[in-house]
């Protein structure tokens, strides 16, 4: 569901619970504002946070199906929600720049053993037979090369999903959150 708000439009999760406690992962101990949210639950709100623009809005709709559940705060119910995808934007971020991290060293190693098999691809050219300088040639330069796809993987290919999951979870952190219970 999507309500047009000023430019861009605000998309809605609908979440229909028993009880709100099912929203949140029971064996976590945790004062209620920091508690983590059950696994499924959390998947099921991603998954549908991920499938809308970035830069639009999201609001999270949960219709509480029992009454009788004690009623809790409902903004400690979006504060505990807000909370918790803070925390996970904020270890996505980490994992985000520990990736870069690793890219530079692998990018470093990469680049030292590349021109080492370069420069030794061309010694061994002037002190060996036509067959073994080429054989010998082209499997250093081939060998330094794949030294150069894990660096190459990490800058091209694997930092795109972890900086738009970090960039949904900050926006999930800052999702509305209406509750809606029976009368």
């Amino acid at each position: 569901m999507t309500k047009q708000l000023g430019t861009a439009p605000t998309h809605h999760i609908q979440i229909k619970l028993h009880d709100i406690n099912q929203l949140f992962n029971t064996m976590d101990p945790s004062p209620f504002r920091e508690k983590d949210l059950d696994a499924d639950a959390e998947e099921f709100i991603v998954s549908w946070a991920q499938e809308f623009p970035i830069r639009d809005p999201l609001c999270m709709t949960i219709h509480v199906e029992r009454s009788d559940t004690p009623k809790q705060d409902d903004s400690l119910v979006e504060g505990a929600v807000q909370h918790y995808f803070a925390y996970r934007a904020d270890l996505t971020r980490l994992e985000f720049r520990r990736l870069m991290r690793d890219g530079r060293i692998s990018l470093l190693i990469g680049l030292v053993f590349l021109s080492v098999c370069l420069t030794a691809a061309q010694l061994l050219g002037r002190n060996s037979t036509e067959a073994v300088r080429q054989v010998a040639s082209e499997g250093l330069v081939i060998a330094g090369w794949v030294a150069m796809w894990r660096p190459l993987q990490i800058y091209l290919y694997d930092w795109w999903p972890l900086h738009r999951r970090w960039k949904v979870f900050q926006k999930m952190s800052a999702m509305k959150v209406e509750i809606h219970r029976p009368q």
